[in-house]
């Protein structure tokens, strides 16, 4: 298991630390247009629809829960990405179960041509990077088992950022 970094050492106040078992259960987002996100939620990257709130907001996950991504258009009917330079939301991190899923995920993107704007390998992760057509940055990666993750040789976890082989990526798809 990776030890944390106390926050004393990092210069943050003293805290009890959060329950472990605590997990980010889903994102929501702003668009502008929903029949045009569920297309690419949905119709390119596979979620399910799980519910719709008539045209202003919908529901999708993996696998049958209740919801993963919310997305929405309560305040963002016809708006455009916030422009750079300000604060907001930099990507959802989409976790996929095996280098397969990935795989799959990529040949998906492929064949919608959706651009990648980064393939990266962080030793810890493989990770593809990407807008949706709202412009929020999307992560679509896979772990690698945690005793792979690099390490100093003082243990202490070292991620890099590496080319990322897209051609051997889409080899363990039909693998």
């Amino acid at each position: 298991m990776t030890q944390p970094i106390p926050n004393e050492a990092a210069g943050l106040p003293a805290a009890r630390p959060i329950d472990p078992g605590v997990r980010i259960g889903h994102v929501h987002l702003k668009v502008a247009d929903l029949e045009r996100s569920l297309a690419f939620y949905c119709g390119v990257l596979g979620f399910q629809l799980m519910q719709r709130y008539g045209r202003q907001a919908a529901f999708v996950s993996a696998g049958g829960y209740h919801h993963h991504i919310g997305l929405n258009t309560w305040e963002s009917q016809g708006g455009s990405p916030p422009p750079p330079g300000t604060t907001g939301l930099y990507h959802v991190a989409i976790l996929y179960p095996t280098r397969a899923a990935l795989a799959d995920a990529l040949h998906r993107l492929i064949e919608a041509g959706i651009p990648l704007q980064g393939a990266s390998d962080h030793g810890v992760s493989e990770a593809l990077y990407l807008s949706d057509p709202d412009g929020n940055g999307i992560e679509l990666y896979v772990d690698r088992p945690q005793d792979q993750w690099p390490r100093t040789p003082d243990g202490e976890l070292q991620m890099v950022t590496r080319h990322l082989d897209l051609h051997g990526l889409l080899a363990a798809r039909e693998a």
